[in-house]
């Protein structure tokens, strides 16, 4: 779940003015692939990429420590979009790719985006070895799987090069991946490795910065996501000191509803699922950025855990001036459990 939808589906109905849902994401996509309950997840194959299917998102977010303790988040996303439901040689490819990198600072926040056409080598996605990539930014294995990964991006205020190793196995949001987003029954397939551990080197106007820490990589496809009165969500990774975690959103309404899902996951790795209504998000604090007015203050519950946290963004400032503006930074985390998390936010105007 995440602003991977708006991005990528700017490229197609970014004139379409009527368009249902948010950013057109409730439209229908007839000729597309659409995700079933029962999908028996295939690896290799499912780390590349699945044309059949109108969007698609390899996302990391990471955060990090120098050697005094000045915190830092990371982002690394590619996203791809279909213009049709199939695979296509050079400038006829249908297939259209976007990148974003940020780093956050406590004081600083620098974004970069590209954009790509498939087809021409510009982007794309190996599964075996794995490999993705948008000009220079890279996300590469020498493997067949996620669990060592290199992570490389640069721009002119920014570069990072990081090394990640996985600490234990994927895991699957939803019913066994199967991941339902809306009462109307829209849905993604949705699989995610939350426990990287992570380390390299930060770029920044200042000089280099050796840096530690702790990587989340989502993995999710799908065609038709959301229901037409869906206009922005909020999206939570928190990873608790105890080791283990939690990721919940919700889905904002054009009623004033919501509707929520979450996965609690143990340092271990088992998972289980909270349908709409167990997870809840409460923004306390409004921030202005950009024009706008974004929660970066929330209390976040989710009573069959015995969760009851305060989250806070490490900048308030966390906003990513792309071709779809969105709020997307660190965040901390305390009150019933203690760590530090991701957060993602779109659809404030």
């Amino acid at each position: 779940m995440s602003v991977r939808w708006i991005l990528l589906c700017c490229l197609l109905w970014a004139s379409a003015a009527q368009a249902q849902g948010f950013a057109g994401l409730g439209t229908q996509a007839d000729d597309f692939a659409q995700p079933q309950p029962g999908y028996t997840f295939q690896f290799p194959d499912d780390h590349g990429a699945h044309p059949d299917y109108r969007i698609e998102w390899w996302y990391l977010t990471a955060n990090m420590t120098d050697a005094n303790g000045v915190s830092y988040g990371l982002q690394w996303t590619l996203f791809r979009s279909a213009l049709a439901p199939q695979e296509g040689e050079g400038w006829r490819s249908p297939q259209l790719w976007m990148g974003h990198a940020a780093v956050t600072t406590p004081t600083a926040h620098y974004v970069a985006e590209r954009r790509a056409r498939g087809g021409i080598g510009q982007a794309g996605v190996r599964a075996a070895p794995f490999s993705a990539w948008i000009d220079e930014w890279q996300m590469t294995s020498d493997a067949d799987d996620l669990n060592r990964l290199r992570l490389t991006a640069s721009d002119m205020a920014f570069a990072y090069d990081m090394r990640l190793s996985a600490q234990a196995p994927l895991i699957f949001h939803g019913d066994a991946g199967y991941s339902v987003k809306s009462q109307s029954g829209q849905a993604s397939y949705y699989y995610a490795q939350p426990f990287y551990d992570l380390a390299g080197t930060l770029t920044l106007p200042e000089g280099e910065v050796g840096v530690t820490g702790q990587a989340w990589l989502d993995r999710e496809w799908s065609s038709q996501p959301l229901g037409a009165d869906q206009k922005g969500w909020d999206w939570f990774s928190l990873s608790f000191e105890s080791g283990d975690k939690l990721m919940g959103f919700q889905l904002r309404q054009t009623d004033g509803q919501v509707y929520t899902a979450a996965t609690w996951i143990t340092q271990d790795g088992e998972t289980e699922t909270f349908a709409d209504g167990a997870f809840s998000a409460q923004a306390t604090h409004m921030h202005q950025v950009a024009g706008r007015d974004v929660p970066t203050q929330w209390q976040i519950r989710l009573a069959d855990k015995g969760v009851d946290v305060s989250v806070t963004a490490l900048n308030s400032d966390a906003w990513m001036a792309t071709s779809v503006p969105y709020w997307e930074g660190p965040i901390r985390v305390s009150g019933s459990h203690e760590g530090v998390g991701y957060l993602e936010m779109t659809g404030y105007e």
